[in-house]
């Protein structure tokens, strides 16, 4: 009897303790998810804003770097520093492009190099038992004179992510889309407020004042994590979903 009490006792214990532990979101992105330090800059990523759309069971673990592509994350070992820390039923997302387009040969994958990483990614994950979710990256903006947004540096990567969610079965939000129609509909005054257009002396780390088209204030960071956690909840990503909080 004592030992049947005790094997009970023991599971409701383990139970327990599996139950308290939150559900890990490991972030693998760029400057434009990554975190930063709030008393130097007003630049912001969406990474370091997510944790707000989840209640006290999801932790998000924002490991985005600036001016990493999917080539030198790996190369970089960052990439493995994830795997090393990922568990069962954790949830990587991923969102990359900008810098794989880069010139730059420790940045720069070909198309067919960045099909081939995603996938890497992908199975990495599934390997570990783990969840992946696919981003596509945020739009830059950049208007012609004729008040259109073009977006050329991005070139067909978008697309490669999305043809990759397809073939392998993976769940995407299009960031991409949902970031260029937000521009559109703002039009291009109302929309620098969301990235890092400053005038000399706003902020700390640009003196002499930006036009950024690529990274984010706080506003607009905040509205991208928001898109992530409303896509997130439309496509009812399993252990996610049901901790999104209203803002």
């Amino acid at each position: 009897m004592k030992n049947i009490l005790f094997v009970l006792a023991f599971s409701f214990w383990v139970c327990a303790c599996q139950a308290s532990k939150p559900i890990r979101i490991f972030i693998a992105g760029d400057s434009t998810a990554q975190t930063y330090d709030t008393t130097k800059t007003l630049q912001r990523g969406w990474g370091q804003m997510l944790q707000s759309f989840f209640d006290n069971k999801v932790e998000v673990i924002n490991r985005a770097k600036a001016g990493r592509s999917t080539k030198s994350f790996i190369d970089e070992q960052r990439w493995e520093g994830i795997m090393n820390d990922l568990k069962k039923d954790d949830w990587v997302i991923v969102q990359f492009a900008h810098n794989d387009t880069s010139t730059k040969p420790e940045r720069h994958a070909s198309p067919t190099d960045f099909k081939a990483n995603l996938v890497h990614f992908i199975n990495d994950t599934r390997a570990h038992k783990a969840k992946i979710l696919l981003l596509t990256p945020i739009v830059m903006r950049t208007f012609n004179d004729h008040g259109n947004l073009v977006d050329d540096r991005l070139k067909n990567y978008p697309s490669i992510i999305r043809a990759v969610a397809r073939e392998y079965n993976v769940p995407m939000i299009d960031i991409n889309v949902k970031t260029r129609d937000l521009i559109l509909n703002l039009g291009p005054d109302k929309s620098k407020e969301l990235y890092m257009w400053t005038v000399p002396g706003e902020d700390p780390s640009k003196p002499n004042g930006s036009k950024d088209d690529t990274h984010t204030k706080e506003t607009g960071a905040k509205q991208i994590a928001a898109f992530v956690a409303e896509g997130i909840k439309d496509l009812r990503l399993k252990g996610l979903y049901n901790h999104i909080v209203q803002h």
